[in-house]
């Protein structure tokens, strides 16, 4: 059995360690608590925050403050599943510095309560009768209730909903079309919380009439990551194998890290449709196994190296022996305890919500085609905690097969892990604050701008260490004009890049097409992309946030170009994608948006793929694409044309057909094309 299956992470970020984001004040609040304390008074608030960040405890003090000095009655915590209502458990934060302690009476947290959903949709009724304060559900039992009794019976109350993402504009989705109404009747209060605001489905969360009410408070991965104690490095990786996973899966899992594995779905390519015995297998690969943990239920193996590993099986389907395993994973007293175990195996657990703080390395086989999911299971390995200075995440993946009658899922497949990555890389980033150089630019206060100082006679980049933000000069760059385009230049550029990284016309020729013209994604497809999302905008504000959304993601892929790690030194660390970025723009003579336009925002990812998949597979994966080529359409050509026009305004005569320019050529064609789909209608 064979394997192309290399430690070649498609990101690898260093961080600072200056602990500045575990470090509490005077009430007890870390960072971007503070910063969610300081927007208590609104009535809608979103807080976007990555997991670990402290977002129950900031909901805490928040809801104590609404029901006490705000007069709300009470507060209602909706979490998606009845495992997560644990992170709203009493605290004492009076110990701490706050003015109040955390309580939830025991009767009121119906996370934990048995019965039916019809006996706990009574127990809310219960609740909104009563005079306490704090209620725990899950998004299920609010939905009932709601259903039950009706927006108005929630007039005057906090509703707060966790892990927000699962909310959706779509008329299906049942929360989702409830809050709209909350919205609307405009007398409840909402913080929604969550840690990747956009949907795997490329559903909207919200319509933009009911997200442009909400306040948002946004703590980036960059700063929880740069303010950690212990963890130094980040790496992401996809990596590829021929064959079954289970015979190569030890290529990529190292039994001396904390692991979770999650085993793959299955439907998927890379099930053996046998989960029980895939587990066996890994099992069997890890060493010799020793029987099971009476207490705990963890299975106990031997590795060759005379190491014992205790391994927690969370996809056996038998519910005593699995409910046993769960409850030793939760148990309080061993949370701080590196040594409780070692090996996690999952399935559909251990993802959102898990707390396991000594995860060195979350390893999931096959794809999964949601892209919170991944966001949520990179979530479980990003913890501080001491001693553990490196985490990475590895999607394991089967190689397309020439053999396979699949072979067109199986290159999806391939893509839509490399789309996934390109987004991970835009979460890990710093904050990017755009602006133009003109004549006028000057520094900001707050940032620095390198050894040198500010430099006015060129582009500069600042840092703002404590804000964890970018402040990047470009020549050209568009300015939003209105509200709503300077809100999604601030808040939204992730989902624009989601949006684009997951068409797959895109992904396929900014991968493998020879003949492509930059432009033609980030211009012509990007736009498109943000004209269907953002239909309200003018064309000016469209092209303000296209210019924005094109520049965050081409700097990034730039400056990945210094961060890959060598693959014959693994450990030889990585420069900082920080620094990259840095690096890039002081390198360019002019850093203008002329120039990020004509960079492929895939040609870092192909590199990538070319080191990590084999050369027969990659051709394979050329050849679906190429089979799929299409013409102009009659939509690109006009978007082709309106760039020509505005080439004639800049420059004084219309793109040429024969220029050497590739883009000016582009242009032409789409001129041209649209010239021969008139004359052709005018001769029918």
């Amino acid at each position: 059995m064979t394997t192309t299956a290399k430690s070649i992470p498609s990101v690898s970020v260093t961080y600072a360690q200056n602990g500045v984001s575990t470090r509490s004040n005077e009430l007890g609040m870390r960072p971007m608590q503070v910063r969610a304390w300081e927007k208590r008074g609104e009535q809608y608030l979103l807080i976007k925050s990555p997991p670990a960040s402290g977002k129950s405890r900031a909901l805490m003090f928040i809801a104590l403050d609404k029901v006490r000095n705000q007069d709300l009655r009470q507060a209602i915590i909706v979490v998606p599943e009845k495992t997560i209502g644990a992170s709203f458990n009493d605290e004492p934060l009076s110990q701490f510095g706050f003015w109040a302690d955390w309580t939830v009476q025991p009767q009121w947290n119906l996370c934990n309560a048995p019965g039916t959903e019809g006996g706990k949709v009574k127990s809310v009724k219960a609740f909104l009768d009563s005079s306490d304060e704090f209620m725990v559900c899950t998004h299920a039992t609010f939905r009932f209730a709601v259903d039950k009794f009706g927006v108005d019976a929630f007039d005057d109350r906090l509703i707060a909903v966790d892990e927000f993402h699962h909310v959706s504009a779509n008329p299906d989705n049942k929360l989702g079309l409830q809050l709209g109404q909350f919205i609307a009747r405009c007398k409840t209060h909402i913080v929604a919380m969550t840690g990747s605001y956009f949907r795997g489905d490329a559903e909207p969360v919200l319509m933009p009439h009911d997200e442009a009410k909400f306040d948002t408070v946004t703590y980036t991965y960059y700063e929880q990551l740069n303010g950690y104690q212990h963890l130094k490095q980040l790496d992401i990786g996809y990596f590829f194998y021929t064959g079954g996973y289970v015979g190569d899966i030890l290529k990529v899992l190292d039994p001396d890290e904390k692991t979770i594995i999650h085993i793959p779905n299955v439907n998927s390519r890379e099930s053996t449709k046998d989960k029980i015995r895939e587990v066996e297998h890994i099992i069997e690969e890890l060493g010799e196994w020793q029987g099971a943990d009476p207490a705990s239920g963890f299975q106990i193996v031997k590795t060759p190296a005379g190491r014992v590993l205790r391994i927690a099986d969370l996809v056996d389907d038998n519910p005593a022996r699995r409910d046993r395993v769960v409850a030793a994973l939760r148990d309080p007293a061993q949370k701080n305890n590196r040594g409780h175990v070692d090996i996690i195996v999952a399935l559909g657990m251990a993802k959102e919500g898990f707390d396991w703080i000594w995860c060195d390395h979350a390893l999931t086989v096959g794809y999964r085609s949601s892209l919170t999911e991944i966001v949520q299971i990179i979530g479980r390995a990003t913890r501080d905690a001491p001693g553990k200075a490196r985490t990475r995440f590895t999607n394991l993946i089967a190689e397309p097969d020439a053999s396979e009658k699949a072979v067109t899922e199986a290159v999806n497949d391939t893509l839509k892990a490399i789309a996934a990555s390109l987004l991970m890389e835009q979460v890990l980033a710093p904050r990017f604050d755009f602006t133009p150089k003109t004549p006028d630019s000057g520094p900001i206060d707050g940032f620095d701008y390198g050894d040198g100082g500010y430099d006015s006679g060129k582009c500069n980049v600042g840092v703002n260490e404590q804000t964890g933000q970018f402040q990047i000069e470009i020549k050209g760059l568009a300015e939003p004009k209105s509200k709503e385009a300077a809100r999604i230049c601030q808040e939204d550029l992730n989902e624009v890049i989601t949006a684009f990284v997951q068409d797959k016309p895109a992904i396929e020729r900014g991968l493998l097409d020879d003949e492509l013209v930059p432009q033609e994604l980030t211009q012509v497809q990007m736009g498109k992309i943000i004209k269907d999302r953002y239909p309200e905008l003018d064309e000016a504000d469209r092209e303000a946030v296209r210019q924005h959304a094109v520049a965050a993601l081409n700097l990034v892929q730039k400056a990945k170009e210094n961060t890959l790690v060598d693959t014959e030194a693994p450990n030889n660390g990585s420069m900082a994608l920080i620094d990259g970025v840095r690096k890039f723009v002081m390198d360019v003579t002019d850093l203008d948006i002329d120039l990020i336009d004509r960079i492929n925002p895939f040609s870092e990812a192909y590199a990538i793929l070319a080191k990590t998949m084999s050369e027969q597979s990659l051709k394979q994966v050329a050849a679906v694409i190429s089979a799929k080529k299409v013409q102009l359409t009659p939509e690109e050509a006009r978007d082709l044309a309106r760039r020509a026009l505005k080439f004639k305004q800049e420059r004084g005569r219309l793109p040429s057909i024969t220029s050497p320019d590739p883009w000016e050529k582009r242009m032409a064609e789409g001129v041209s094309f649209l010239a021969r789909m008139k004359a052709a209608t005018a001769d029918v």
